[in-house]
């Protein structure tokens, strides 16, 4: 089964929810729904911020220890992203629902449950962040994400960007980068066995891909040696956001 080389996301399609989107790359789609500034019970109110409270179901069956460490990765990056003290003893509460997996190459059959938490994280925060944005929630940057997974290729090591679940099986160490819109690494979480080199590789080949620019400091554009995928998603991401306030706007 072949995986999309680029991503597709749909803003504001819940009526009643704030805020939702529905990304799809890599394999996966994420339908995520952000309601908020709402109240909030007495037990979790906190006197000078927003709490903000993350839930992620699964494709199939019932969450358990994954998602709840899938909530807490995903609870700790966007708080640093939300401004949280414009909405005291309030409640802001992202949904994010898998529904698309993707392919085990291996048996040919979907995966309920994989093996290692990490693959979904960037499906899961981007549609967060395209919630948020659909909510108009205040945010003090965006996110992009990207995942990769080292692997042996003959006698070097190679860097797969955006693995297939085969590819994550069989790789020695894999990989998990987020970045702000101001180029900061706010998330970064690996598995497996790397060395420092192999991280500072993987960590360029993210930023190269979530951070780096369509032109030159002379105005002049940047041609894709097609060397990745997609080569810029923080230009998806104000794409995808400008094509939305477009079409809202169109009636006027």
């Amino acid at each position: 089964m072949m995986t999309q080389t680029e991503p597709e996301a749909l803003l504001s399609h819940l009526p009643k929810a704030d805020g939702s989107a529905t990304f799809s790359y890599a394999g996966y789609t994420v339908v995520g729904a952000v309601n908020g500034p709402i109240e909030v019970q007495r037990r979790d109110e906190l006197p000078e911020e927003a709490a903000v409270d993350v839930i992620v179901r699964p494709a199939a069956g019932v969450g358990g220890t994954r998602e709840r460490h899938l909530e807490s990765l995903l609870q700790q990056t966007l708080r640093q992203i939300i401004l949280v003290n414009n909405f005291p003893r309030t409640l802001i509460q992202v949904i994010l629902q898998v529904t698309v997996i993707p392919e085990n190459e291996y048996v040919n059959t979907k995966v309920a449950q994989a093996s290692a938490n990490l693959p979904i994280l960037p499906a899961l925060l981007q549609t967060a962040v395209l919630s948020l944005l659909s909510a108009a929630l205040p945010l003090t940057a965006t996110l992009t994400s990207t995942a990769l997974a080292v692997t042996q290729d003959g006698g070097s090591k190679k860097i797969i960007v955006n693995p297939s679940a085969r590819e994550i099986e069989t790789s020695q160490s894999f990989h998990v980068f987020s970045f702000t819109s101001h180029d900061d690494l706010i998330l970064a979480e690996s598995e497996g066995s790397f060395n420092l080199k192999e991280w500072d590789d993987a960590f360029a080949m993210a930023y190269r891909q979530c951070c780096e620019p369509n032109t030159t400091s002379d105005g002049d554009t940047l041609m894709d040696d097609g060397s990745l995928p997609f080569s810029n998603l923080k230009n998806f991401t104000r794409t995808t956001l400008g094509e939305k306030i477009v079409s809202d706007l169109h009636w006027k």
